[in-house]
């Protein structure tokens, strides 16, 4: 879920989204892996003059996810409330 907020909030490059998601570089691959397959973010490339740039955004179906799960995380917070008062 950092990894799609950090390419919701316009972070790009691997190495920033994974100082932003605060993960190891082969766990970001996994999971970059993943959530492409699954269609939450699109891997973008840019041919320089040395080497081809990858870059992330992300898709409409991982911006939904994760307003699905800000809303879950909201009604948990909730009961969770309610049954501790």
């Amino acid at each position: 879920m950092d990894i799609l907020r950090a390419v919701r909030k316009g972070v790009k490059k691997p190495t920033r989204i994974m100082y932003a998601a605060n993960i190891s570089w082969n766990v970001l691959k996994d999971i970059l892996k993943s959530l492409i397959s699954a269609g939450f973010i699109m891997e973008i490339e840019s041919k320089g003059r040395k080497r081809t740039m990858r870059y992330y955004e992300i898709t409409e179906s991982g911006m939904n996810i994760l307003i699905y799960l800000d809303k879950e995380k909201d009604f948990l917070k909730l009961m969770e409330s309610t049954h501790s008062a």
